[in-house]
């Protein structure tokens, strides 16, 4: 963490440093001109041409369409639904009756 020095308002040492810059200390510009350094002049994105024609790969093969889904047997698929619908009930009332017979086994233990 970056703490203040000396007793300057909040956002003055985070300013830029105003005068003249460091690295030119007897500097001859007028005030008010900027300097104008090479290394820091920035010339812009190289210019881009654009490709020839032609420039992709021939394309040749066509994939083929996609093929029709088969028909659906909707009574069938009801019917599939409605007996593994029944077989889950089964197996939770056969489960249910299973732990409901041991707790009454535990608590009558508990309590005998």
């Amino acid at each position: 963490m970056t703490t203040q020095s000396g007793s300057s308002p909040d956002d003055a040492f985070w300013r830029r440093p105003t005068g003249p810059p460091a690295d030119a200390p007897g500097s001859t510009e007028t005030p008010g001109s900027s300097p104008t350094r090479p290394e820091n002049h920035y010339p812009g994105p190289p210019p881009s041409t654009t490709p020839p024609p032609g420039w992709r790969p021939p394309t040749h093969v066509q994939p083929a369409p996609p093929r029709p889904l088969p028909p659906q047997d909707h009574p069938a698929l009801d019917a599939a639904e409605g007996s593994a619908r029944t077989l889950t009930y089964g197996i939770g009332m056969v489960g249910g009756a299973v732990i409901l017979v041991l707790m009454c086994l535990l608590c009558s233990r508990a309590l005998f």
